[in-house]
């Protein structure tokens, strides 16, 4: 039975004998070496696969610690605005905890496999008009004038369990990598990978990439209707800006964008060379070291997998196709095939 994250991480965490913990067997993912990648850039390359968490996603980490500080503080609901991974980790541990969960969405723009999560989990479920960013307002309203806990990543417990990532990057390789990259949206993770590293002494650069039609912190500027298929990544905003920076600049990394077109190669090279299935944001970490790998410095890189490709499946189905039906024998299976 694997240990809960908060009682693992315990001594470095802001978890009290008050602190009922919520936990659905969180952490403790796999660290596996992508040698086709490491092929590809020069340098060893990690894939910490962050889709391996209970509801797929990285957002298991910091949900476990908000939600129970949430209960611990009588907290009757816990409510969040997202593009669909924050509420299938808030519905689930919300549910996991007894208590209510209210999830805002920006209408028509979350993939239905995260969708679907928040749905039967039970979440009482908001569709609004305009953006991730309008949905967090009207959300940051809600939380302040009713009572009900916001778990977005502005929640600073959700930072402090997101933090663990690095701990335990560091116990699976040995040692700190030379670069951790990830792909950015709200930028709570790299503001909280970054924090975790510093907790122990450690500190790789950090690597940050956003889709290039949602890239607010490479333009200096918010974007008020960004696009990208990486819907996880699809905010003009981000709440954890100031974080991200704070992180380029103390670690001497970098924050770039990268197209749509380069996170749509590096999902299909995930898929086809490392075996590893993500939804479309975790690959922009990987499209970006993979375009910028004559800047890496020597020693390992770690890329953050954010979430399953089971996440989106739109996206998965629509960028293959099935074959036509032949008749069910040998000789005509074995003629599809060329044989």
């Amino acid at each position: 039975m694997s240990i809960p994250l908060l009682e693992r991480w315990r001594d470095r965490l802001p978890v009290t004998a008050d602190t009922p913990v919520v936990s659905l067997g969180e952490g403790d993912t796999p660290l596996i070496p992508a040698d086709h990648i490491s092929g590809l850039v020069g340098n060893p390359v990690f894939l910490k696969v962050e889709g391996a968490n209970p509801t797929g996603s990285f957002k298991d980490r910091g949900m476990t610690l908000a939600v129970s500080k949430a209960l611990e503080h009588g907290a009757r609901a816990v409510a969040c605005a997202s593009t669909g991974n924050t509420s299938a980790s808030a519905a689930a541990y919300a549910a996991r905890a007894g208590i209510g969960c209210i999830v805002v969405l920006p209408a028509g723009r979350v993939a239905l496999g995260k969708l679907a999560q928040a749905i039967r989990h039970g979440a009482k479920i908001v569709t609004v008009d305009g953006s991730f960013d309008a949905a967090l307002r009207a959300v940051q309203d809600l939380a302040k004038d009713h009572g009900v806990t916001l778990v977005n990543s502005i929640n600073p417990f959700r930072i402090a369990g997101q933090q663990t990532v690095a701990w335990e990057v560091i116990e699976q390789l040995g040692e700190a990598p030379a670069v951790h990259a990830l792909p950015v949206g709200n930028a709570g993770n790299i503001t909280a990978t970054w924090m975790g590293y510093q907790a122990v002494g450690a500190f790789p650069q950090m690597w940050g990439f956003q889709a290039a039609g949602a890239a607010p912190i490479v333009e200096g500027r918010p974007i008020e209707h960004p696009e990208t298929v990486a819907t996880a990544i699809r905010i003009g905003n981000p709440a954890s800006w100031q974080g991200a920076i704070t992180a380029r600049v103390e670690s001497g990394g970098t924050i770039e964008a990268v197209t749509d077109e380069r996170i749509l190669e590096a999902y299909d090279l995930l898929a086809s060379h490392e075996g590893v299935f993500v939804e479309p944001a975790s690959a922009a970490a990987v499209a970006g070291i993979v375009a910028n790998k004559i800047r890496l410095p020597r020693g390992p890189v770690v890329v953050t997998l954010t979430g399953h490709g089971l996440k989106d499946p739109e996206t998965a189905v629509g960028t293959g196709s099935l074959p036509a039906a032949v008749p069910a024998t040998g000789p005509a299976v074995a003629e599809a095939l060329g044989w």
